[in-house]
C-alpha cells in the first residue's frame, strides 16, 4: 500500500502489460526528499492445491528472467476487475487444468518491498476437479504432483526457489498438520 501523502511527483519512464516504472519524488518520514525508482504492478494470485492423497499440484516452469526452470505453485498476474481469489481460480484451470470447490485465503505478502509494490495473495484449494487447461503460448509447464513432504523438503534444501511457493508451502504446513 503507497503512502499518498509522501508521493510529490511521479514521471512514468516505462509503462507495459505487466510494470509500470516511474521515478517517485518523495518524502520519507525523516523528512528527507528524494527520487525513488519504483515500479507498480497490479499484485497477483497464486494456489496451493492439494489433492486427496496430500500431494501438492506443482509447476515445473520455464523462466527467462530466472534463467531457466523453476519449481512453482499455479499463479498470476490480477487482471482487473478481477478479484484476487477469481485470479487465482482462472490460473488453476488455465496452468494446471483444475478447478476446486474449497477455497481457504492464506494472506498476502509483498514481493519485493524495496522497489516493486506487488502484493501477491495466497490461497488453499481443495477438491479438485479435471477441467481443460488453457495455457498461454508464453508459458512453457509441465504439471506435476509432489508429495506435500517432499514439496517442503524440496523448499528446505534449496530446489524450490520462487518466492510465492516458498511462502505458500510454509503457510500451508500448519493447516494439513
Amino acid at each position: 500500500m503507497t503512502d499518498k501523502s509522501a508521493l510529490k511527483d511521479r514521471t512514468t519512464l516505462y509503462r507495459g502489460e505487466v510494470v509500470d516504472l516511474g521515478l517517485e519524488t518523495v518524502t520519507l518520514p525523516n523528512r528527507q526528499t528524494l527520487q525513488l525508482e519504483v515500479v507498480r504492478h497490479p499484485g497477483g494470485a497464486a494456489v496451493v492445491a492439494i489433492d486427496n492423497h496430500n500431494r501438492v499440484c506443482l509447476l515445473r516452469q520455464y523462466r527467462h528472467a530466472a534463467g531457466g526452470w523453476l519449481w512453482e505453485l499455479p499463479a498470476g498476474k490480477i487482471d482487473r476487475p478481477e478479484s484476487p481469489q477469481q485470479t487465482a481460480q482462472r490460473e488453476l484451470q488455465e496452468e494446471a487444468g483444475l478447478a476446486a470447490h474449497d477455497w481457504r485465503s492464506l494472506g498476502s505478502f509483498l514481493s519485493t518491498p524495496g522497489f516493486c509494490d506487488e502484493r501477491i495473495h495466497l490461497y488453499l484449494a481443495r477438491t479438485l476437479t479435471p477441467v481443460p487447461a488453457d495455457q498461454h503460448a508464453h508459458e512453457v509447464i509441465e504439471v506435476h504432483w509432489l508429495d506435500y513432504r517432499q514439496a517442503l523438503e524440496k523448499a528446505q534444501n534449496g530446489e524450490i526457489e520462487d518466492g510465492k511457493t516458498l511462502i505458500g508451502l510454509l503457510r500451508t504446513a500448519p493447516l494439513l498438520a
